[in-house]
């Protein structure tokens, strides 16, 4: 994963966001799946920030400025790209490093996209496993719901007519 960042503060003289003052600095914090930290770093008003995560799921990205509201009461806007995949590889960087040639690039590429189209469709098996697995027990829940609703129905009709019976019995009506 690789991330841009640009932060902009406040203007109340001129209404407007302007590129941020010179002390202002952002902490980058990203947390996997299983909420162990991935990337806790200092960095500046500007800047990006590139880790490699090892277990599949939904990242969490924190950016925290180290201006507070005690010294500075100016909002921030923060502008952000990310990008995952092979998408955030640079292949002209890796082009130069590994002195490849044009096809041997492009291979490199290919092997990349057909790796990261394996990895997506590992993920849509798990989580279709992971859906048909919810479905099943819902539908087992629903099902034992509508039995005992059923028995319920029919032991409270049987002890009416029983209840109903003896009334009668008793005001001597049958």
């Amino acid at each position: 994963v690789k991330g841009t960042y640009r932060v902009q503060v406040y203007d109340y003289s001129i209404k407007d966001y302007l590129p941020s003052a010179p002390g202002v600095g952002m902490l980058v914090e990203v947390k996997d799946p299983e909420d162990k930290v991935v990337l806790s770093r200092t960095y500046a008003a500007d800047g990006r920030f590139t880790f490699t995560s090892h277990s599949a799921g939904e990242h969490v990205i924190c950016l925290h400025s180290n201006s507070t509201a005690w010294f500075s009461s100016g909002q921030l806007r923060v502008h952000m790209d990310i990008q995952v995949g092979e998408h955030a590889v640079d292949y002209s960087q890796i082009q130069a490093k590994d002195k490849l040639s044009e096809l041997q690039l492009r291979i490199r590429q290919l092997l990349d996209q057909v790796e990261q189209i394996t990895k997506e469709q590992n993920y849509q098996r798990y989580r279709e496993e992971r859906f048909r697995q919810t479905s099943e027990s819902t539908n087992q829940r629903v099902l034992w719901w509508s039995i005992a609703q059923t028995v319920i129905l029919l032991i409270t009709g049987f002890w009416q007519m029983r209840h109903l019976k003896s009334f009668f019995e008793a005001k001597k009506l049958v």
